[in-house]
């Protein structure tokens, strides 16, 4: 018997640092999408042993690395932000090795749809041609800053240092085929989810046929 194949029909969904990507993304997995996180591919790729650490600590150096061998994020981020040429050189090493990753995710995987969530969507400038649709989760910058305060423990100039290397809210609006508002609590989200499920369950179908 042939191997299910995975779903034609693709949603990005993205977001501004602490707009809620992660809790939007797993309403949708529990409806039946397919979910593939590319922080969550990051991440694996940079913690102990990961497959980017080799060259990343030979383009960094070792002090880039914690005890265990993850890369230090905070470090790192640090650098980044105060050096563009270093933020090139970060993704010149992480963002084919996502890429790969993301694809092979996607080749094996089963689900109604698939839904990646790529938070720099938008800058990133590929994206928007891979997926049939763009989602973007929204709330107001001063949620955005709180939360992620509350979250990481970060100062307020760091959350908005983050927030500047993004694209504002409005363009991402604007890029967006779909919005969901993420500033008033889970109750708030269903029927937005609930919706948008639908709507997804019936561009996939179309797609199939």
């Amino acid at each position: 018997m042939d191997a299910p194949r995975p779903p034609a029909f693709s949603v990005g969904l993205t977001g501004g640092i602490g707009c809620g990507k992660s809790t939007v993304a797993d309403m949708f997995a529990a409806r039946g999408a397919a979910v593939i996180d590319t922080d969550q591919i990051a991440h694996s790729l940079t913690a102990p042993h990961g497959a980017a650490m080799p060259a990343l600590l030979a383009e960094f150096g070792a002090e880039f690395a914690t005890p265990d061998g993850a890369l230090d994020r905070a470090r790192m981020r640090a650098l980044v932000f105060s050096d563009d040429t270093a933020r090139a050189r970060l993704e010149a090493i992480l963002h084919p090795k996502i890429r790969d990753a993301t694809a092979a995710a996607a080749a094996i995987a089963t689900g109604d749809y698939l839904i990646f969530v790529v938070p720099l969507l938008i800058e990133s400038g590929t994206w928007r041609g891979r997926v049939s649709r763009v989602l973007a989760i929204d709330c107001p910058e001063q949620v955005q800053v709180a939360r992620v305060m509350a979250r990481s423990g970060l100062a307020e100039a760091q959350v908005r240092a983050i927030m500047a290397a993004q694209v504002t809210r409005e363009q991402r609006r604007a890029a967006a085929d779909d919005i969901i508002l993420n500033d008033d609590g889970l109750d708030a989200l269903h029927p937005q989810v609930e919706v948008l499920h639908a709507l997804y369950l019936s561009l996939s179908k179309e797609t199939q046929n």
